[in-house]
Parts: structure tokens; sequence; C-alpha cells
């Protein structure tokens, strides 16, 4: 009995590790996941993202320090509408680990396309895709709106 009972006991336990181990350590991205807009601070910096919250899947991240007239943007996107200004020769990397590389240029704090996300819950964008649009909710909108205000203001 226990010439069975052994095996059919270690063979079930490597099934429910094999699973749980797939389940842990998959690393594929989740349908529907929460794109959004973000906002984090690193020091006095201010980080406004959209993409899958903490991660490294970001189609745009707009950073600014405390009373800056301009932010820097980076991403596979880029606002449309604005006054870009390059602010690199070409594609720099962002993310040293996972080696991605993102286009980084300056953009004005009071830029139409900005104000538009805070106000309408609207930016249009430009990338490898073509032009689209992305939208923010209400509470995104609020988001987007503390990020210019710390933009504008001179506090850290």
């Amino acid at each position: 009995m226990f010439k069975v009972l052994v095996p059919a006991v270690a063979a079930l336990g490597l099934v429910a590790f094999a699973a749980q181990t797939k389940t842990s350590f998959d690393d594929t991205p989740v349908l529907g996941g929460a794109m959004g807009w973000h906002l984090s601070h690193d020091g006095a910096i201010a980080k406004l993202a959209y993409g899958m919250e903490n991660s490294d899947q970001l189609a745009l991240m707009v950073t600014c320090m405390p009373g800056d007239a301009s932010a820097v943007v980076y991403g596979d996107v880029q606002p449309l509408g604005g006054r870009l200004i390059q602010a690199s020769m070409g594609p720099a990397p962002i993310d040293p680990l996972s080696g991605g590389d993102a286009m980084e240029s300056r953009i004005s704090v009071q830029d139409p396309g900005l104000r538009g996300l805070a106000d309408r819950g609207r930016m249009d964008v430009q990338g490898d895709a073509g032009i689209f649009s992305i939208k923010a909710d209400r509470e995104e909108r609020r988001v987007v709106g503390e990020f210019l205000a710390y933009c504008g203001q001179g506090r850290a």
C-alpha cells in the first residue's frame, strides 16, 4: 500500500507546487489591468505616469521639480499640441534594469495638453501606433491637478 500511496502523495505535492509557482512567478501582463494616471514623489521630484501602477509598464511619464516652468516628458508616446523641446539626442534608457528606452522632451507646465488632462480628462498623444487620446477619470484629473500645482509652486 505504501508503494502506491507515497508516489501518489509526492505527485500531488509536485502538482500543487508547480501550480503555486506558476501563479506566483507568472510575469505575463494581466489583460484589462489597471492602466491609469498615477502620481508619486522621488524626493522633491514629482512623477506623473500613465501605465500600470507600481510597475515599469509605462506609456508616458512627466516629471518636475517644485517651481519649474517646464517638466520632462519620457515615454513611448508624446503629447500633441504643445511645444515639446527635445531634451535628448535619441532614445535614452529610463530603466537600466528592464532595458527600456524612451524619448525625453521638455514641456511647459502650462501646456494645453497637460491642462486639458486636468480640466477635461483627455490628452491627445502620438506614438508608434499613431495619434490617440489618453483619458483620465475624476480622481485621476484631481491627481493631475495636484501634479501641476506642485510643479508650479516653489514648495518642496
